[in-house]
């Protein structure tokens, strides 16, 4: 698991407290020097810096410092806590307010390096608030109080100290706004959020440099939250350009989808699915209808019956059906009857048997659209029982059996819902009666006429 140390570095990608310390204890230096030449330069960054005395650290305290600092940079974290503590507790060594604060800072520093994060904030929040504390110190001191009470989750308090940071920093760069960016959208504070990841964007790219990834991920939330989904689109664009990866991609193909570029969107989800990151059914499925919608038949079956054979898509009734309807679309009837064929011996309805009768018949197969239409009726459950009829006697009057064909007929006209219906039937009843009619003729003249063939 993730230390806190460790999580405060990926989220804000840099070191962030280490500068504030490693000034005043690098290995043979002079403390009180260190802290005289600290206070000789001003810093240019800083608003409202007023001329001052020079603040200095007395022998005896620099002393007492300096004995801690082998202990720092041995990172014997309980030792040189307990060796600050024996300093603050002695209000003789370090007694000016200058000196207190520096004892503040280096017991802070102690505390976040023992991952004590509460007792960090405390250090850091008197080192904020002491009178003797230096702008600079102070203004840095709110930065990195903003960072922790991030890390903590304290977000309110973090937006505080980041915007008194702000309020006085003559500089802000893009880094400080993307971090008060990312603690007003915790707070809900999505327009401010937004505004502030925009224009840290905006600084880095001016600048020709790449923003961060976390950058316009934030960013493409906040668009998304909006439904703005055109705006969600250029920010993915540039997200597969420069940080590929497969998650980006899918997110693009559903975003061109909301927005009615399914050209677009089937070729990102090809992408996808070429370097095998769909391994769900439902993404594979899904790519499917793409296809068909597309009315690129082929495509989708070959997609299904791949997913079967590598165990992604389930043999299920429907998914077979599925398969078989693209393979029907696709003027690929064996293959759409093998596949139907599969489906009806998973199904309880009569559905797909009567599709079989329909592609049959199609076919010239006229026995087999027979029986799969007699097998339909006997299931029950037909979305179209007078299309099954239908279909059933014109297979009937391709085997010569007439009479069962006009039976057949009489059923569609029964149960049809509408006028529409009830033509088709009504047609053939007329030319089945006048056809069987006919051959009766001619074999009561003793001409040879072939006989009904359903059972054959």
């Amino acid at each position: 698991m993730m230390s806190r140390s460790t999580k405060i570095l990926a989220v804000f990608g840099a070191a962030l407290l280490l500068p504030l310390f490693l000034a005043v204890v690098a290995p043979g230096a002079s403390f009180s020097n260190v802290a005289n030449a600290a206070e000789e330069k001003e810093e240019p960054k800083y608003k409202n810096v007023k001329t001052r005395k020079r603040q200095s650290v007395g022998a005896k305290c620099a002393k007492a410092l300096e004995k801690v600092q082998p202990e720092l940079e041995l990172e014997n974290w309980a030792g040189s806590l307990a060796m600050l503590k024996e300093i603050e507790g002695n209000a003789k060594t370090c007694a000016s307010d200058y000196e207190q604060v520096q004892v503040w800072k280096f017991s802070a520093y102690v505390y976040y390096s023992l991952d004590d994060y509460d007792s960090a904030i405390r250090s850091y929040k008197r080192v904020v608030d002491g009178v003797g504390t230096p702008p600079e110190l102070r203004l840095d001191t709110r930065y990195t109080l903003a960072q922790l009470y991030t890390v903590q989750e304290d977000y309110k308090n973090a937006a505080l100290q980041l915007e008194a940071w702000m309020a006085e920093s003559a500089i802000v760069g893009a880094d400080a706004k993307m971090l008060l960016a990312q603690i007003y959208y915790q707070l809900e504070r999505k327009a401010e959020s937004l505004r502030f990841v925009n224009e840290a964007i905006a600084d880095v790219e001016s600048k020709a440099i790449l923003p961060k990834e976390g950058w316009w991920g934030l960013q493409r939330v906040l668009y998304y939250e909006k439904n703005d989904y055109k705006k969600v689109i250029n920010i993915l664009e540039k997200l597969v350009k420069h940080y590929p990866k497969w998650t980006y991609w899918r997110q693009l193909g559903g975003m061109y989808g909301e927005r009615e570029r399914e050209m677009d969107r089937l070729v990102a989800t090809e992408l996808v699915y070429l370097n095998g990151q769909l391994s769900k059914e439902s993404q594979v499925l899904s790519m499917a209808y793409m296809y068909l919608g597309a009315e690129v038949p082929y495509r989708a079956a070959v997609i299904i019956e791949q997913g079967m054979k590598d165990g992604i898509i389930k043999r299920s009734a429907k998914n077979l059906e599925i398969l078989g309807t693209a393979w029907y679309q696709a003027k690929d009837l064996n293959n759409a009857v093998k596949a139907l064929e599969d489906a009806s011996k998973k199904s309880d309805t009569g559905n797909l048997q009567a599709r079989l009768a329909g592609i049959y018949l199609d076919l010239g197969r006229d026995a087999s659209a027979y029986k799969a239409a007699d097998r339909a009726n006997k299931k029950g459950d037909v979305k179209k029982p007078d299309s099954n009829f239908l279909v059933m006697g014109n297979a009937l009057i391709n085997l010569n059996c007439y009479d069962d064909a006009v039976d057949a007929f009489k059923k569609s006209l029964k149960v049809a819902k509408d006028k529409k219906g009830k033509r088709y039937p009504r047609q053939w009843i007329k030319y089945a009666e006048a056809e069987g009619s006919r051959l009766q003729k001619l074999r009561d003249v003793g001409a040879t006429v072939p006989g009904c063939a359903k059972n054959g």
